[in-house]
């Protein structure tokens, strides 16, 4: 097993370097010998979730580990460069939820673009550019003429056209990932610029062409994680739900009001927020999930209900924990975590209220 590397992974009140380097190694565990990364395991994989577990691999210098949970998914690509929302954990792998995301499928560039920061292997990425190109031009199929992307497709082929803000602004973010492994392979895909533009200015500009899911926090500080939103419209997107959905001490709901919070969203708020600049504020929520930390194997429980004082659902996830490290990884200058989240070093595509390249 690979011996993690801590020395960017440590923050005060969130990890030591010991800590960190038993997460990371709690991530190694649920990880099957095939690549694949369970939720944990007897649970099922989604390609989503796979990927963050395998950036937090790499963030803590694993690379072999999260090279082959990105093999994992070129081998288990569909023909039509898709994957199925849920793989079950098992000899078999069968299939639990044979749809097909499109935020699921998009992810793999930011994920392979991380792992290509991480460590320069250019055989890497050439062996993972055709997985990447299929995955995009499947997901662009469904972008609607409003920039907007159809969030789901199912088995037999019917597309949704309904498009979920927090998948789209993901979505944003992978385009522009894949936006800068097109740059580097000298490979431009001038299509993409476009939709990468269309869907920022659906984001920024025409809330009302996504579905009303205003009660979950992913939607509230997604559209800034996911870069389309900067500057002030991200300063005052994050002030304007601070109140909703931040529980001082605790960390942030998941939905609002329910008195329920979670890690993954916590980090990723926290993440949000290094991006802004604002990373005492960032550490601070950071601090206020370690609550939520398994001393036995350093993974984190999935959420908090505080009104009954419980660990809800009883679940320790890999993605959890590698959304926290990911986070700390950011604050703590990890290299590739920081020019991946960061954005700055990521094109944005063409901006239709402009028509020029960003």
């Amino acid at each position: 097993m690979t011996t993690p590397r801590t020395e960017h992974l440590v923050l005060p009140g969130v990890l030591t370097a010991e800590q960190a380097a038993e997460t990371a190694a709690g991530i190694l565990a649920v990880q099957r010998e095939d690549g694949a990364i369970p939720w944990f395991r007897g649970h099922h994989l989604d390609p989503w979730d796979h990927v963050e577990a395998a950036m937090a691999l790499d963030a803590a210098g694993a690379h072999e580990a999260a090279e082959r949970a990105y093999l994992w998914l070129a081998e288990h690509q569909l023909a039509d460069g898709s994957w199925y929302a849920a793989y079950a954990d098992g000899d078999v792998g069968d299939v639990t939820d044979r749809g097909r995301e499109t935020n699921f499928v998009a992810y793999v560039a930011v994920g392979v673009w991380h792992h290509y920061l991480s460590t320069g292997d250019d055989t890497f990425l050439d062996r993972l550019w055709p997985t990447v190109y299929a995955a995009v031009e499947w997901v662009l199929r469904l972008q609607q003429p409003g920039g907007q992307i159809g969030w789901r497709r199912d088995d037999d082929g019917t597309p949704t056209a309904d498009a979920l803000l927090t998948g789209c602004s993901s979505v944003h973010h992978a385009l522009r990932c894949a936006l800068a492994i097109a740059e580097q392979r000298e490979e431009p895909q001038p299509d993409w610029e476009l939709a990468a533009g269309a869907l920022r200015h659906a984001i920024r500009h025409h809330p009302e062409r996504f579905l009303d899911k205003d009660r979950y926090s992913m939607d509230w500080y997604y559209p800034v994680l996911g870069g389309a939103l900067t500057d002030t419209e991200a300063k005052e997107r994050i002030e304007e739900g601070w109140d909703r959905f931040v529980v001082p001490g605790l960390g942030v709901r998941c939905v609002s009001p329910n008195p329920w919070v979670t890690g993954g969203e916590s980090a990723e708020l926290a993440l949000a927020l290094w991006a802004m600049g604002e990373s005492d504020r960032a550490l601070e929520v950071l601090q206020s999930i370690q609550h939520l930390r398994d001393p036995q194997t350093g993974l984190y429980w999935t959420g908090y209900v505080f009104d009954d004082e419980a660990i809800w659902p009883v679940e320790l996830t890999a993605w959890t924990a590698g959304s926290l490290l990911l986070a700390v990884a950011a604050l703590g200058g990890h290299e590739a975590t920081c020019a991946v989240f960061g954005g700055d070093r990521l094109p944005k595509g063409l901006d239709p209220d402009c028509c020029t390249r960003v």
